[in-house]
């Protein structure tokens, strides 16, 4: 029934072979890589082995109970869990994205609205701060542009696992919060109490390592200025701020939240290679069936995705349906409603795919 099961149990015990060579452990890069993959693999090669044994004894119940009915109830039973470790096992071999199990980096750019969608993206930015805080991701901020109000005009942070779980990394998890997120309240610079629509922008990217990204130097230019705070503030009195366009595609990406200029580049180049993947996984889609295309199109900003209405107490998904009443607490991170429900939708359309 499962075609690809001898390639993958060759496959599993290849890394289990790499894992076990100190020279893999020379490279940090190859054991990080070679350690996802092997997580990734071992539920579905464990999944295999129950396949296997409950399918064998099944067929020697069923013989024994042609002879012996008092067979029959565990002949039933093993059914049932066949049928079980099936589905869970159709799950994991349904097609999925390569890079669910990466690291993410989020960028957060105030939309219409001027301060108030500055302010609604410091909202986002805490709430996603907090959800990562309570499934023990890291969250580093790589670049910011402050308002005077405490607002963002945009935010670019990277989130990172702590563990090898392949459910548990921060891209196949927030892969699915890319696109405009509206909000409509009160806002804080309102004097006659007029409840105001505006938006802010959410692009999710892997955090892709040096060695998935292929980037010639002769194809960047690197700028450097001077960092600068809410209103024109001088941050520091050196040019330690880079600013790399990529030639070629007309990508542009900047820091300047380190003092450092090399670190400022380091982090630039983190988010210029985050870029290219993300541009390289739009180009797929736009190639791909349309199935395809309905699986990644969440990266794409310019759809309106969700909306936090604040009168209502209200947060509303627009693309599966999902409406609950607990903004308060969806602001204060707890968003696994509605991603667990935005997971549970993406897994339904890849089975469908595979059906």
């Amino acid at each position: 029934m499962f075609e690809a099961a001898d390639g993958l149990r060759a496959e599993f015990a290849e890394l289990e072979r790499r894992l076990a060579d100190p020279a893999t452990h020379t490279d940090l890069a190859l054991v990080r890589r070679t350690g996802r993959r092997y997580a990734e693999l071992t539920p579905i090669v464990k999944g295999l082995a129950d396949y296997d044994r409950l399918s064998g004894d099944l067929a020697a119940a069923r013989e024994l109970a042609q002879d012996d009915p008092s067979f029959a109830d565990e002949a039933e039973s093993l059914s049932a869990q066949l049928d079980e470790v099936t589905a869970k096992l159709t799950a994991l071999l349904a097609p999925r994205d390569p890079h669910d199990s990466s690291d993410a980096l989020m960028e957060i750019k105030s939309g219409e609205g001027g301060e108030e969608s500055a302010l609604f993206a410091a909202d986002l930015f805490r709430m996603y701060s907090r959800y990562a805080e309570a499934r023990g991701w890291a969250v580093e901020v790589l670049d910011s542009q402050e308002t005077d109000l405490g607002g963002f005009k945009s935010i670019t942070l990277a989130v990172k696992a702590r563990g090898t779980d392949p459910d548990d990394f921060p891209y196949g998890v927030l892969k699915f919060e890319g696109g405009v997120h509206r909000v409509q309240r009160v806002p804080v610079t309102e004097t006659q109490g007029r409840v105001h629509t505006s938006a802010a922008g959410v692009l999710v990217m892997p955090d892709a390592e040096e060695t998935e990204v292929d980037i010639d130097p002769d194809d960047l230019r690197i700028d450097v200025y001077r960092s600068s705070g809410p209103g024109g503030q001088g941050v520091n009195t050196t040019d330690s701020a880079v600013r790399i366009t990529h030639l070629p595609t007309g990508i542009v990406v900047s820091c300047q939240n380190e003092r450092s200029q090399l670190q400022n580049k380091e982090s630039a180049m983190r988010m210029l290679r985050a870029r290219l993947v993300a541009a390289a996984q739009e180009q797929a889609a736009a190639e791909a069936s349309a199935a395809r295309r309905s699986q990644v199109r969440t990266v794409d900003r310019s759809e309106r995705i969700r909306t936090y209405n604040f009168g209502e107490n209200r947060i509303a998904d627009h693309r599966i349906g999902y409406k609950a009443y607990n903004l308060d607490s969806v602001l204060a991170g707890n968003l696994g409603g509605v991603i667990e429900a935005l997971q549970a939708a993406d897994l339904a359309e890849r089975l469908e795919g595979i059906g």
